[in-house]
């Protein structure tokens, strides 16, 4: 395996796990996945981004974390980590033959805030904001993934007037279930319906909008965990109660309807 790291716009970058073709693995592309992690835009939790990247390499894809911008770094900051991820897709797109991905099979599957990132995204990629990004590159999700995502910044997160103010003067325009439309990539989402810090208000907000736009989805709400559950094993477990075996199947739950869907 190669492990790269591929600078964007300073300090963002991406951080690559890179199978490579041999005589055991036949296959000469893999899919490919991005990881848009949490950490409340002012951090990513980079040993657990690693964790999860590699799951994924272990499940046969090429798998990525993307370290975007944080509020410490631009004020304020939104749309700049939904810009980094545009970049990030760019770069697998223009790199594929050397990565050895598909570019037809290109999943971003974001986190907490990096749901947030990616919701936004996945209804906003066509929109010339975000294609002077890389106007000659097709900047369109194959599928995406939302885990305990935040869709909207007025539905139970951030907690406070100050943290939105650092974020953006214009909530409203990054609230990710008005943006849903046709172009959506499916999406597959799951929560845990008594999460303390993202409501899982947020995710059944999306799901409508889905729904409601002809979107293919799959959805699992689990009934117990705290929030940032990532793998919600032993690898990525926090604390005590963020070992879930129940809701730890929501990997394999993923990549079976990645299979089916790319």
């Amino acid at each position: 395996m190669q492990i790269t790291t591929i600078p964007l716009t300073a300090p963002a970058y991406l951080r690559g796990y890179l199978r490579q073709p041999d005589d055991n693995t036949p296959q000469t592309t893999f899919p490919a996945v991005i990881i848009v992690p949490g950490g409340g835009y002012t951090h990513i939790p980079e040993a657990q981004a690693e964790t999860l990247a590699l799951a994924f390499v272990a499940r046969g894809f090429q798998a990525f974390y993307l370290r975007y911008h944080f509020s410490t770094e631009v004020s304020p900051l939104l749309p700049q980590p939904i810009l980094d991820l545009a970049a990030a897709i760019s770069q697998l797109r223009h790199n594929a033959a050397k990565w050895h991905l598909d570019p037809d099979k290109i999943t971003a599957a974001g986190f907490s805030v990096g749901g947030h990132v990616v919701s936004v995204y996945n209804g906003s990629w066509q929109q010339p904001w975000l294609q002077q990004v890389a106007p000659a590159t097709d900047l369109k999700l194959n599928a995406a993934i939302l885990g305990y995502p935040v869709i909207r910044l007025d539905a139970g997160w951030p907690p406070t007037a100050e943290k939105l103010a650092s974020l953006t003067t214009q909530p409203t325009t990054l609230a990710a279930d008005q943006l849903v439309n046709t172009a959506c990539a499916p999406t597959f989402v799951w929560h845990t319906a008594d999460d303390p810090l993202v409501p899982t208000q947020n995710s059944l907000l999306y799901l409508s909008a889905l729904a409601k736009n002809k979107v293919a989805y799959e959805a699992h709400i689990f009934h117990h965990g705290p929030h940032g559950l990532a793998l919600a094993n032993a690898q990525t477990a926090w604390k005590a109660d963020a070992d879930q075996p129940h809701v730890a199947r929501w990997l394999d739950l993923a990549v079976e309807w990645l299979h089916e869907t790319l």
